[in-house]
């Protein structure tokens, strides 16, 4: 690893947050992962995957805009977010956890749709953020 001498600027890339990309990429995973489903007989599995996936991108969406009502603020407080996030999180939770349980086997598709689209999500961040922190001198 290689360190910055220490007179130089850091120089932190720019994390992608749009989500045509990870939308282009989950929508490819959804398709074979629904070819899949429907080719050894479980349709409910795909439909419950979407529903995930789904629900990973609309997570994102309202985290963006409880950002920037909080970013917006005089006196922006973590708090607000925090609390924001873990309703969210907990209700997205729970809706997948009763599907995974009302509808076995095939409402497990809803946890691993979160869990793909989450993935996505993260490596469409991370990966050119890494890429531009090599790249430094």
């Amino acid at each position: 690893m290689t360190t910055s001498a220490p007179d130089s600027t850091v120089y932190y890339p720019a994390a992608p947050t749009g989500l045509r990309r990870p939308g282009i990429i989950a929508a490819v995973v959804v398709v074979a992962v629904f070819a899949l489903c429907i080719a050894i007989g479980h349709v409910w599995f795909a439909v419950f995957f979407v529903a995930g996936t789904v629900g990973i991108f609309v997570n994102t969406i309202l985290v963006r805009r409880a950002v920037e009502v909080v970013a917006a603020q005089e006196h922006p407080r973590k708090q607000a977010l925090a609390v924001n996030s873990a309703y969210r999180l907990g209700a997205i939770t729970v809706l997948a956890l009763v599907a995974a349980f009302l509808v076995r086997p095939d409402g497990l598709g809803a946890l691993f749709g979160l869990a793909i689209g989450q993935v996505i999500l993260v490596l469409n961040t991370v990966i050119p953020v890494m890429k531009g922190l090599r790249k430094q001198p």
